[in-house]
């Protein structure tokens, strides 16, 4: 598929939720409930747990790489709320395995985990490699899974425990549908997409969504809600004023955001819906202005589970070197 045909096919759909939808506030009872929300010092992941937060969670994890930030996260977020005692502020770094890992162990230590918002992520054009990854597909991708796989055990304990549903939520963008993502063609993915000679910057946070798409849905696919333990999806918040696109502001694409963009709170909304306001339908979905959306052509077309396949193979392979073993936290 061309890159018009791509646009030609995705921009309506942008414009349409841009300019026209605007999610509702949750209004979801989020009590006695314990959920950990990525990146939660900042922008979206913030507003969010400020949500939760207001919807009487019991305590909320701000998993952050700065922890000085995160403490002026939760002082805001106690403020605004009039709730303390709530907020938790627990470091990790997603450059950084064994960051993810003890995260991972600290989180088995709760009485009780409800739900994993995963909205930490990094949109970067500077070609970096971490761990011999490229610096997009090391955080937003390969740790990103990471975590999810680390916590699904948790989840699934505490949910069969307190006879309830958990859920894990990873959060993606509309821009997966917005890449040919031409890499797919070639018989090792991740070794192509990690040679700098080869990489197309401008494009590459769009290629690290979709291959969230394509981990995300073969999990699911894989793993019904009744063998994983939890549900596990998509969202996409939509275009929104946050720091992650803070490289590439430029005059003409701060007068585009003033017109398009959401505010940080309104997208956060999303984010809260798909963690609180579903259930085992949404497994393996895509999430867009607060219901189930089809994905992009490239992944439920033809060729698609193919695709899917192949990438989940290549993560999967990743992960389990990072942490050998981690692939049967699926299955039990």
């Amino acid at each position: 598929m061309s890159v018009p045909s791509i646009l030609f096919g995705a921009l309506p759909s942008l414009f349409f939720s841009q300019l026209f939808v605007t999610p509702k506030t949750p209004q979801t009872d989020c009590s006695g409930k314990t959920i950990i929300v990525t990146g939660g010092n900042t922008g979206l992941g913030k507003e969010a747990a400020r949500h939760f937060v207001r919807l009487g969670a019991a305590k909320v994890i701000l998993g952050c790489r700065s922890l000085s930030k995160g403490e002026e996260a939760k002082r805001d977020i106690e403020q605004s709320t009039r709730r303390t005692g709530v907020v938790e502020v627990w470091a990790i770094d997603l450059a950084d395995y064994a960051s993810v890992q003890a995260f991972a162990r600290k989180a088995e230590g709760l009485e009780r985990l409800d739900a994993v918002l995963e909205n930490a992520g990094v949109n970067t054009q500077k070609f970096k490699l971490v761990d011999g990854i490229e610096t997009n597909l090391q955080i937003n991708v390969v740790s990103t899974f990471l975590l999810a796989l680390l916590m699904i055990p948790k989840l699934r304990a505490d949910g069969r425990k307190f006879n309830f549903t958990p859920t894990l939520v990873i959060v993606t963008s509309e821009l997966h549908a917005f890449t040919a993502f031409k890499e797919h063609k070639e018989a090792h993915i991740f070794d192509t997409l990690n040679d700098e000679k080869k990489a197309n910057m401008g494009g590459r946070y769009p290629i690290s969504k979709l291959l969230e798409v394509f981990a995300c849905r073969q999990i699911a696919k894989e793993h019904p809600v009744r063998q994983l333990g939890c549900i596990i999806s998509l969202v996409n918040p939509g275009w929104c004023h946050s720091e992650l696109a803070r490289e590439l502001i430029t005059p003409v694409v701060k007068f585009v955001m003033n017109i398009m963009c959401r505010t940080t709170e309104v997208g956060s909304r999303t984010l809260v819906d798909a963690t609180v306001s579903h259930g085992s339908e949404v497994h393996g979905q895509y999430l867009s202005d607060q219901k189930a959306k089809p994905v992009a052509p490239l992944v439920q077309g033809k060729g698609g589970a193919e695709i899917q396949m192949h990438v989940w193979q290549e993560l999967a392979e990743k992960l389990e070197h990072i942490q050998p073993g981690i692939l049967r936290n699926l299955d039990r």
